[in-house]
């Protein structure tokens, strides 16, 4: 991976304080727990409580994410031409709290009419996730000029990001299973994450608001040559379509979960477990992660994190033949490299807008971080949409009972592959396109 330098030097900046970063790690909350419950409790709700057959609830989960393609760089551009991006985190956080309630609280019980109230709810929510995240990811490179420091934020970022996936993804299943199962355990499971993604919106607004962001400046005429102006930028292009590619392979991981522990593991509060041993171990390493990226810069660090991921996920196709305990920790080091992976990507981002501007001379990065997350938000809409397509092809049967059906060889053989073959390829082979980025910041 070659590294090209057209910044002559780095100037230097002053340190955030951490209130400002504890405030603005306490948004992960809120991305965290919109990008792990849906992708882990929708398609097995839809397939095992409401009755939907698995290709047609991969449907139903992957349009309304689609829709956000779309309205992701619109969020963009019109946070960009308000400047204060906080309104945006504490109107759009709040909402989403509500509609995200309101998708597990459906009038009709099973079902076409059932699964058509999960999408439209679900489309309202993933609307106002949009004005939610866009300006979110927008803010670090507004928060500081620093190549270190946005290393530092996206650190503090991702660990309250591991935290809030472990929170969210391994205690909504575990409120699913202690509140009666079917539609009433997801309807408490709902409330539990609504309520949780209230307490992120409020934190990072209130958390953020003594923080010195430097104002918008000029922006482009129009949506379409700011896209221009992102598509052009090199780095941002590469880097992008790797996110995409590797969200894929997280999206049918995550899909994959419920299915994985009902079907190979076979153990009671499965899904907990496997969530618990994927995100706290990576809780534990975020400092080494950081040393590591000093080391060897954060292209590299990222090929480490991702091959570690990928690794991990091929040697789960023993899981069949191991104990629940050499499973867990399997898990551990796949979360581990997912850690990595998480860090160094949106590390990258910030670096890429930062470049963007000092080539043109503008400050847009709601445009960048618009088409940012409207990549990850495709690529984790297809991931569920692939591992629905395979459970079909492998003859998955659906329930409407709130409990998994029984299921063939076959069938269990779809749920092992779509869990770690799939995955393994997707997150591994994307490191391929780093070789396109250049670490457009010298190190300090």
């Amino acid at each position: 991976m070659a590294t090209a330098d057209p910044t002559p030097d780095v100037r230097q900046t002053a340190v955030l304080p951490r209130r400002v970063l504890a405030g603005y790690s306490l948004g992960s909350l809120v991305t965290g727990a919109f990008g792990t419950v849906p992708g882990l409790l929708l398609l097995p709700y839809l397939t095992d409580t409401l009755g939907v057959a698995a290709g047609v609830a991969g449907l139903l989960v992957l349009l309304p994410k689609a829709w956000d393609v779309l309205v992701n760089p619109v969020a963009g551009r019109i946070s960009d031409r308000r400047g204060d991006r906080r309104p945006f985190l504490l109107g759009a956080g709040l909402l989403l709290a509500v509609l995200f309630t309101a998708i597990f609280a459906g009038p009709v019980r099973s079902g076409a009419g059932a699964g058509l109230y999960v999408a439209l709810a679900f489309l309202a929510a993933a609307t106002a996730y949009a004005f939610f995240q866009v300006p979110y990811v927008a803010m670090p490179a507004e928060l500081t000029d620093g190549y270190g420091e946005r290393t530092r934020l996206m650190t503090w970022r991702v660990a309250v990001l591991a935290l809030a996936i472990l929170i969210s993804g391994a205690l909504a299943p575990l409120v699913v299973e202690q509140t009666g199962d079917g539609l009433t355990g997801h309807r408490w499971a709902g409330l539990f994450v609504g309520a949780l993604i209230a307490v992120g919106t409020l934190g990072v607004y209130l958390g953020t608001r003594s923080a010195d962001s430097r104002s918008v400046e000029a922006i482009e005429p129009d949506l379409r040559a700011q896209i221009r102006v992102a598509v052009a930028n090199r780095p941002f292009r590469a880097l992008l379509l790797l996110w995409i590619i590797q969200a894929v392979g997280i999206g049918t991981m995550l899909a994959g979960v419920q299915y994985f522990a009902d079907h190979v593991v076979e153990r009671d509060s499965g899904a907990t477990f496997l969530f618990a041993a994927f995100v706290g171990p990576a809780l534990l390493v975020m400092p080494l992660w950081t040393r590591v990226g000093r080391r060897l810069g954060k292209p590299a660090s990222l090929a480490v994190g991702s091959l570690l991921f990928a690794a991990g996920a091929l040697a789960l196709l023993s899981a069949p033949a191991l104990p629940p305990v050499a499973v867990y920790l399997v898990v551990a080091v796949i979360g581990v490299g997912y850690a990595g992976q998480q860090v160094f990507a949106m590390a990258m981002l910030p670096d890429c807008i930062a470049y963007d501007t000092e080539r043109t001379g503008r400050r847009q990065a709601g445009v960048f971080t618009g088409l940012w997350t409207a990549g990850e938000t495709l690529g984790l809409a297809l991931g569920p949409g692939l591992y629905a397509l395979i459970l079909q092809l492998f003859g998955y049967v659906s329930s409407s009972t709130g409990e998994a059906a029984r299921q063939d060889d076959t069938a269990r053989l779809g749920v092992l592959l779509g869990f770690t073959v799939v995955p393994a390829l997707l997150v591994g082979v994307a490191v391929v396109l780093l070789r396109a980025y250049r670490d457009v910041i010298r190190h300090p």
